[in-house]
């Protein structure tokens, strides 16, 4: 039913930028809100940031000041801008999104993964 498709990821050097892009097969109604997670490797998959559909966002501490995420809804898309890259965010980003008629009833959808890879 849902498909989310990421987009952005490659390699880059410690100190630049990436912008990641996810849009979503779904209607903008339904969508509760959107984030980003991303899971390095033998380590869990994190929380990076998160943007509900009324635009208050959350950071993880290891990306405040550098990341920022925003939204499209007309289009259900969420972007990341992540500036001031560290080789510890070389992980594969992955989209989020809740989704359903109710947010207290919301279900997790998944994209498939996009790489980032920093190097110094």
């Amino acid at each position: 039913q849902v498909q989310l498709v990421e987009s952005g990821g490659g390699l880059e050097q410690a100190g630049g930028s990436l912008e990641l892009s996810c849009v979503a097969s779904e209607t903008t109604s339904r969508i509760h809100a959107m984030a980003w997670y991303r899971q390095a490797p033998g380590k869990r998959r994190e929380l990076v940031a998160v943007i509900t559909r009324g635009g208050r966002s959350n950071y993880s501490d290891s990306v405040k000041g550098r990341f920022t995420i925003s939204r499209d809804l007309a289009k259900n898309t969420v972007f990341v801008q992540m500036n001031s890259l560290k080789p510890e965010d070389t992980a594969v980003y992955y989209c989020n999104a809740k989704i359903g008629p109710l947010p207290s009833t919301a279900s997790d959808y998944w994209g498939q993964g996009t790489q980032v890879i920093v190097s110094s």
